[in-house]
């Protein structure tokens, strides 16, 4: 297969605060340049778009194109279930909202050695090996945001799994927390094929600070930073896809003609991102990549829209305290809305900590808030006033 995946995670929508408003008329578009391009993979989850992103890749590719122009990956949600008993009408719903007699990759959604245990118990692995002989699954894996150790305690249980999907990117390869190195040379040495998912952390790695972007650009020019980040992840031997959340019929179309004729990165071009990677260190505050899973696994008691939040912060973060007269901020702005909007504001936060149990970044959430409300929770008339002062 062509080594660059679609995932219907970002899909267009026309409501940012409505994640099922999907453009699926862009959506048709960008399936079809994909597949016309040559590329195959598509992969999607349960919970996507607010259990809207299965019926969307139906209806643009499924509906569309000959059933050998294309693959298709999805999930078992393991963190949303109750009990064994949902496994089978889930899956029965997910073969319905596709529109397919069969799924070509099939994964365990985020299998940290926790929910591992919780699919042993309920023999969930025993079930899909069964919808596997059944051939209602062809390829079966899982996604994990575990430590490496946790992802080998799994493998050295289970020899079933034909891949495993990992969060890699030039920016967490040596992370600490995320441990996206250690992770790929585990499951390299029980030789399992790799997917890789956030090889642009979200989004993020496409807009880095222009100090980043002059050094990678002196190597290449006519490369985007996004294409830097697939590239770099591509470029592993045993990965066998990256997978990337296009939002635009533009990125779609920059991304596929970037990796047609992919060739491996050279050392003197990995030199060059190493040397980016080390300034864009220093210049996010919140490294959240918006999966919303904090989101849209667990309700939020305050109804805290996290994710936004963070983007927010971070923009923020990246002015200068010169731009803010008076302490006006547009993002301190956009902030205000929020809670005019009938969501709780950060200060809100019960520490609940449920959402950091569930997210791939290993936050520390609602730490992370209290930095947010410090900075974003201000009186608002006191900066416009400051910022328009009236005349005598």
């Amino acid at each position: 297969m062509h080594k660059l995946g679609f995932g219907f995670m970002r899909l267009p929508v026309f409501n940012p605060e409505d994640m099922t408003t999907v453009d699926i008329e862009q959506v048709k578009r960008m399936a079809d340049y994909f597949i016309g391009s040559g590329f195959t993979y598509f992969d999607t989850a349960y919970m996507y778009h607010d259990y809207t992103s299965e019926s969307a890749l139906r209806q643009a590719v499924v509906e569309r194109h000959a059933r050998d122009k294309f693959t298709v990956a999805t999930k078992m949600p393991l963190a949303l279930m109750r009990s064994g008993d949902e496994q089978e009408s889930i899956f029965s719903k997910q073969l319905q909202n596709l529109g397919v007699d069969f799924i070509d990759y099939y994964l365990l959604h985020n299998m940290t050695y926790e929910q591992y245990l919780k699919a042993k118990k309920w023999g969930t692995i025993e079930f899909l090996q069964e919808r596997q002989a059944a051939g209602q699954i062809r390829h079966l894996g899982f996604s994990c945001h575990d430590s490496a150790e946790n992802l080998g305690k799994i493998l050295a249980e289970r020899d079933c799994f034909e891949f495993v999907q990992l969060q890699i990117n030039y920016m967490d390869w040596e992370n600490p927390g995320i441990q996206s190195h250690a992770c790929y040379e585990t499951a390299k040495a029980h030789g399992l094929k790799v997917t890789v998912m956030e090889p642009v952390k979200g989004g993020t790695l496409a807009k880095i600070p222009d100090e980043a972007e002059a050094v990678l650009r002196a190597v290449h020019p006519e490369w985007s930073p996004a294409e830097w980040a697939i590239k770099a992840a591509a470029s592993l031997p045993e990965v066998q896809v990256v997978l990337s959340g296009m939002s635009t019929f533009e990125q779609l179309k920059a991304n596929v003609d970037a990796m047609k004729g992919f060739a491996p990165m050279s050392e003197a071009e990995f030199d060059a991102l190493h040397k980016a990677a080390d300034i864009i260190r220093n210049w996010y505050a919140v490294p959240c990549t918006a999966c919303r899973y904090c989101v849209e696994t667990n309700k939020c008691p305050r109804n805290i829209p996290i994710p936004n939040y963070f983007a927010l912060y971070n923009a923020y973060k990246q002015r200068s305290p010169e731009s803010m007269p008076g302490g006006f901020a547009i993002e301190r702005m956009y902030y205000a809305d929020y809670e005019r909007d009938g969501y709780g504001k950060a200060s809100s936060c019960v520490k609940c900590r449920k959402c950091e149990k569930v997210c791939p970044q290993h936050l520390k959430i609602a730490d992370l808030l209290k930095d947010v409300a410090d900075d974003m929770e201000i009186d608002m008339a006191a900066a416009m006033a400051a910022l328009h002062p009236k005349k005598d």
